[in-house]
């Protein structure tokens, strides 16, 4: 088979995981990415890329720098014509890659470099001592650097109903999707617990073998449900080791050329992983808009046209990394795209074990699969990514085989569009009688629970939401069902029993 030049390929990967206790010894989060793209070099196997036509860095929550990518090709001095800036959401590494691939695809570009990290551990840390390393500001050098190029756009996912009611974080909304599933499978509370205890603890198993991941210790399911001191709930139903660790100084970094730019290189084919092909979607944006909790039709219809695109369905993968900030995202996942829980759906060990440096986990699952298909080359690698809540989607095909048709790209969004919304009701609207239709319970420090967050549906179908700081009814709704239970709201959308 002659492959067409412009037919792009991935020929260096790298993760890097910073464990220092000296915060004088800390590397700064641009510095933690300039070691992942240095290290991606050299996994290529070449001592320079020579001109990079474009580094794009994921959004960093922990770096001051105006311009990262600048700041990363300064530390190594790359000869880089472009430095772009993605917006945040955890779909991001996936769709560069995509958007990548299709400008390769096209001619535009040769070479692009990608990468992110976060010193979020270190810069915690530094913030409760009086350690103040230099890069929690931004470095002087960086005033002269040029505005990033904005690389993709921004999305609003939060209704003004809901912000109204301070219902905006992950830890507040990824468990009403896990409330809603657990009522709609009609599992008990305990049998759900333990649901979703053993995935996650199947989750935590591969991160013990990954050498690239953050916790490499495998917890039982029992250890992982059971509230303690050192895990305790954080938001019902979820305990500390059911959520994302954030508290990471993690970094990635991939190189994306084409077949032309490669062979010119010298890069050897055994280094050669190929994107077969990508989508990318996004469900109704806000939360307030979708039909139920239960059901993620843009994850369904991306993972279709992914099929369609490269003729395998999801099942059929050999390695299958599936977005996996909660267990409810990866329940959500699994379901859409005709998975099985008891499958191996992480290669990582997931964003609570493997580490979850905020908009980058994905590029530590590619640069994971492009090991991995490496050393088997006649597998196949499937990437889902999630940002928002539930809300981005971007899908990845990886193989050591070229496409037969070069890269492919698609997206299922005017479906999406088209399906229904259900409205939403303000609070001065939402008075009165409802029915509970998802919740999570928010809990303290202490251990204690101390807020409600819940969506409840009107007798006219619209869904409204509510909260509550009663310690007695957040006590009950964490030991029995509550979801489809008859409640009342007042005027200033306190849930009402």
């Amino acid at each position: 088979m002659t492959l067409d030049p412009r037919t792009p390929v991935l020929v260096g990967q790298a993760q890097i995981a910073q464990h220092v206790d000296d915060l004088s010894q800390a590397l700064s989060p641009t510095q933690l990415m300039a070691q992942a793209v240095s290290a991606a070099i050299h996994d290529a196997g070449v001592s320079t890329l020579g001109t990079i036509d474009a580094l794009h860095v994921l959004r960093s929550l922990s770096t001051r720098e105006p311009n990262p990518a600048r700041s990363v090709a300064r530390e190594l001095g790359l000869n880089v014509r472009v430095t772009g800036l993605t917006p945040h959401g955890g779909n991001l590494p996936q769709s560069l890659v995509n958007f990548s691939s299709l400008a390769i695809s096209r001619g535009e570009i040769d070479m692009v470099v990608l990468t992110g990290g976060e010193a979020s551990r270190s810069r915690r840390r530094a913030k409760q001592s009086e350690v103040q390393p230099k890069w929690m500001n931004a470095s002087p050098e960086s005033a002269a650097d040029e505005v990033p190029t904005a690389v993709a756009a921004e999305l609003v996912m939060n209704h003004e109903v809901e912000l109204a009611l301070k219902i905006a974080l992950p830890i507040q909304i990824y468990p009403m999707f896990e409330t809603a599933l657990r009522a709609a499978a009609q599992r008990s509370v305990s049998e759900h617990q333990q649901l979703i205890s053993e995935l996650w603890s199947r989750f935590s198993n591969v991160a013990e073998s990954n050498p690239h991941a953050w916790l490499r210790h495998s917890y039982t399911p029992e250890q992982i449900r059971t509230a303690s001191p050192t895990n305790r709930m954080v938001g019902y139903p979820y305990t500390k080791l059911m959520n994302s660790n954030n508290d990471v100084d993690m970094s990635a970094a991939l190189v994306l050329c084409s077949v032309e730019r490669a062979t010119a290189l010298g890069i050897a084919r055994d280094n050669w992983v190929f994107p077969q092909a990508g989508t990318d979607c996004h469900e109704h944006n806000f939360i307030s808009h979708r039909w139920t909790f239960t059901d993620t039709p843009a994850i369904r219809l991306g993972g279709e046209q992914l099929q369609q695109l490269t003729g395998k369905p999801t099942s059929e993968y050999d390695f299958i990394d599936l977005y996996s900030c909660f267990p409810s995202a990866v329940q959500l996942g699994a379901q859409s795209l005709g998975l099985s829980l008891n499958q191996q759906l992480t290669q990582t060990g997931g964003l609570s074990f493997a580490g979850g440096p905020f908009n980058n986990y994905v590029m530590h699952a590619i640069a994971t699969t492009m090991h991995k298909v490496r050393e088997q080359p006649q597998t196949h690698g499937f990437v889902w990514a999630n940002g928002g809540y539930a809300t981005k989607h971007s899908f990845g095909a990886y193989s050591a085989t070229p496409p037969q048709k070069g890269f492919t790209h698609s997206s299922p969004q005017d479906q999406i569009d088209a399906l229904l919304k259900r409205q939403v009701a303000t609070t001065a609207e939402a008075v009165g009688p409802a029915k509970l239709e998802a919740y999570s319970v928010i809990h303290g420090r202490d251990g204690n629970p101390e807020t409600i967050c819940a969506s409840v549906i009107l007798p006219d179908s619209r869904r409204a939401w509510a909260t509550s700081n009663d310690p007695q009814l957040a006590t009950e709704m964490c030991e029995r069902e509550w979801v489809g239970v008859p409640v009342r709201l007042d005027n200033s959308g306190t849930l009402l029993a």
